[in-house]
């Protein structure tokens, strides 16, 4: 609650912030981090014993001058309310990062492009699942996670905040598998833009005609106006699979073979 009041009440400075937005939101991504990695310091900005104009101070000894002052002002904020668990806060610094990369996307014009870029990012790791784990692994190197990361994006020239958000994803997982981010970032953008992002994978390509009754059908389903992102993954063989959100329709014959398979080799068990 405190964290979407405080967002709510944010929403029109931020998306008038212009070119501020990239900079609030990778600072307040670099604050997520710091956060994530003291957990001292959440609950000495968390503590509700604790005075705000106390928190207040401390706030400008770390990042005073350092900051925006959007930053800053967001920050403040944050800490003058009530959190049931110090790592909320985090949670809310990294949803206000976000949000200010959405807005900065609306003003380059480049909110759609963001969103599918990112679903392609989450189709093309589908099959990669050694690469997603490794791109989590917050064990790992984060020099070594990057350049997995690049080695997989850079030929696709994506968007610097589609960029952006993918690093952020790998620099630090939150306890998150790879995938659950990306598909936590579709939906965010996707309830910004006031539409839901459809994937449907495929083994060859759809006509018009198939992608405007795809989009028929989920719009009516899902309740609001639906994108459909189509990947064309010969692997799948024939039929479709359709994620909408964290929901997967999967009607491919490889799906239907591992199944049987699967059938299979539970009666030889049994």
């Amino acid at each position: 609650m405190a964290d979407r009041e405080s967002r709510d009440s944010f929403a029109k400075r931020l998306s008038a912030s212009g070119d501020d937005a990239w900079e609030i939101g990778n600072e307040l991504f670099t604050i997520t981090y710091v956060l994530d990695k003291n957990p001292r310091l959440q609950r000495a900005l968390t503590d509700p014993g604790r005075p705000t104009e106390d928190k207040v101070r401390l706030l400008n000894e770390l990042f005073g001058g350092k900051v925006l002052d959007m930053t800053m002002a967001i920050l403040v904020d944050l800490v003058g309310r009530s959190w049931s668990r110090a790592r909320d806060i985090d949670n809310a610094v990294e949803d206000f990062a976000v949000d200010a990369m959405m807005y900065q996307a609306d003003k380059d014009g480049k909110t759609l492009q963001v969103s599918i870029e990112l679903a392609q990012l989450q189709s093309a790791l589908l099959n990669l699942p050694v690469v997603r784990a490794d791109l989590s692994d917050d064990d790992g190197p984060l020099e070594a996670r990057y350049d997995l990361l690049h080695a997989l994006i850079d030929d696709a020239h994506f968007n610097r905040i589609t960029v952006r958000l993918a690093e952020h994803s790998t620099r630090n997982p939150r306890n998150r598998r790879y995938l659950e981010t990306i598909q936590w970032l579709i939906n965010k953008f996707s309830r910004h833009m006031g539409e839901s992002m459809v994937t449907v994978t495929a083994a060859t390509e759809l006509s018009e005609e198939q992608i405007q009754r795809l989009a028929k059908i989920y719009t009516k389903k899902v309740g609001r106006p639906v994108h459909i992102h189509l990947v064309v993954d010969r692997n799948v063989i024939g039929g479709m699979r359709v994620q909408v959100g964290d929901e997967v329709t999967d009607n491919t014959v490889v799906a239907q073979l591992q199944a049987l398979r699967r059938k299979v080799k539970a009666g030889t068990a049994e």
